[in-house]
């Protein structure tokens, strides 16, 4: 692949695109290559203006990109950690970030409405910065604090010394552990939509331009991601995916676990829209079989029953 401007990247990725999107891999596969090279050209863009680096530094992505789940649209989520505490490598690497965050826009990528993009200071740190920032986070335990550090945690080094984003995360689970907040995060997870009525029928959304549509993201994708994110932390495994979370971890039916959410992943690419961010987590249950709704309703039994086992496992433990 050979393209150096970031509308030529914008065209790979629209004739890549349609291919990709049948299969949940090779689609992240193709949002790292993009996400890479947009990188490459805002790297050489910097130093065109500022000069060379001046520090080694890593540039991490977080959300669904962290955890190499995206599905065909994404927004940004990513941030920065550099070694030189210095005034002059913060305004360096803020300007890089505010770089890669215009190329990944001109892409295809829309800006993240949260401000969770490595042009923003608060995203933009020193190592020792964030150490500060990860002891804040979990010393202050509030909801926002905590939304903050999980966020984090879900990081997942793209570009550049990729130890850092290890080291950081390796502190936070210590701090973690240190600070017996884990019950607490697990409270802050702990609101999802149910899925399922209480005659067994699918809960769609009632009304506005979903009707008739199942919220795949709050029904389906939370009660796994948060349940398995909640024992990545426990037991202090760096993987960002879900699926290679479970497989890092020692717990009863991951194998299940593991295939109910790789077909959850599969659903979304076949039945929703795709036409923008938002619709990408809907699914039109009209289009599905009756055995594909049983199929369903059985991933999203499953993610639940894994959230309460995480839930049960943490609370015993204090």
């Amino acid at each position: 692949m050979k393209q150096d401007t970031y509308s030529a990247i914008a065209e790979y990725r629209n004739t890549h695109m349609k291919e990709a999107s049948k299969d949940h891999f090779q689609l992240n596969q193709l949002h790292d290559i993009i996400i890479k090279k947009v990188m490459e050209i805002s790297m050489k863009e910097i130093q065109i203006r500022y000069g060379p680096l001046p520090s080694p530094f890593s540039l991490f992505v977080m959300g669904s990109a962290g955890r190499f789940e995206q599905s065909v649209w994404s927004d940004q989520d990513h941030g920065i950690i550099y070694l030189d505490s210095s005034p002059e490598a913060k305004a360096y690497f803020l300007s890089l970030g505010k770089e890669v965050s215009k190329g990944l826009y001109q892409v295809g990528y829309p800006y993240c409405d949260g401000g969770v993009m490595s042009g923003n200071p608060f995203w933009c740190k020193s190592q020792t910065e964030w150490e500060k920032q990860i002891l804040n986070w979990t010393s202050e335990s509030s909801w926002e604090s905590l939304r903050y550090l999980l966020i984090f945690i879900d990081g997942r080094s793209f570009y550049g010394q990729h130890q850092f984003m290890n080291q950081l995360k390796t502190f936070a689970y210590q701090t973690v552990q240190k600070e017996q907040i884990l019950a607490r995060i697990y409270k802050n997870t702990h609101h999802f939509k149910k899925g399922i009525g209480v005659l067994g029928q699918l809960l769609v959304e009632t009304h506005g331009e979903h009707a008739g549509s199942l919220n795949i993201k709050e029904t389906a994708l939370f009660p796994y991601i948060n349940a398995v994110r909640l024992l990545a932390i426990r037991n202090h495994v760096l993987e960002t995916s879900t699926l290679s979370r479970l497989d890092q971890l020692q717990i009863h039916d991951k194998h299940l676990y593991k295939t109910m959410f790789l077909k959850l992943l599969t659903y979304r690419l076949q039945f929703a829209s795709q036409l923008d961010y938002e619709s990408g987590h809907y699914l039109p249950v009209e289009k599905l079989t009756k055995e594909q709704k049983n199929e369903m309703k059985e991933i999203i039994r499953n993610g639940v029953a894994l959230y309460q086992f995480a839930g049960k496992l943490i609370e015993k433990e204090g």
